[in-house]
């Protein structure tokens, strides 16, 4: 059985596809071992801590990522892979262990930076005002 499931992170998105398999997960068609920096690949890998590396063994997992800096894509990455887990294995109990340590795992973030506006350097901030 194929599952495709998707993640969201600012303008980062991560579509993961979850089959049977040995335990490999692919990030970009590239080992998750290899993923740098070392913040990132623990993100991604913290929805099988959470369920036990015994589970990592029974699935294959690609995900492939766009958009956004490397911490959003960790983010989004991690709730595809998340997502796809828990729609391959229709496992309740693993949804709900995900939701008590942390909602982001299985609903996207859907914070976007405000756009910036005229009459100031950033979205919210002005340039200085001189009287003389």
């Amino acid at each position: 059985m194929v599952t495709n499931t998707s993640g969201k992170k600012k303008t980062a998105v991560a579509r993961a596809t979850v089959r049977d398999g040995q335990g490999r997960v692919r990030i970009n068609s590239q080992p998750v071992e290899l993923v740098e920096p070392e913040q990132a690949r623990l993100k991604m890998l913290e929805p099988f801590r959470i369920a036990g590396d015994d589970l990592r063994d029974g699935v294959d997992i690609d995900v492939d990522v766009s958009g956004g800096g490397f911490s959003g894509q960790a983010d989004a990455a991690r709730t595809a892979i998340a997502r796809g887990l828990v729609q391959h294995l229709g496992d309740a109990e693993l949804r709900d262990a995900y939701m008590n340590f942390d909602r982001t795992l299985l609903v996207n973030d859907v914070r976007q930076s405000e756009p910036k506006k005229w009459g100031g350097p950033g979205a919210r901030a002005r340039y200085q005002k001189s009287y003389r």
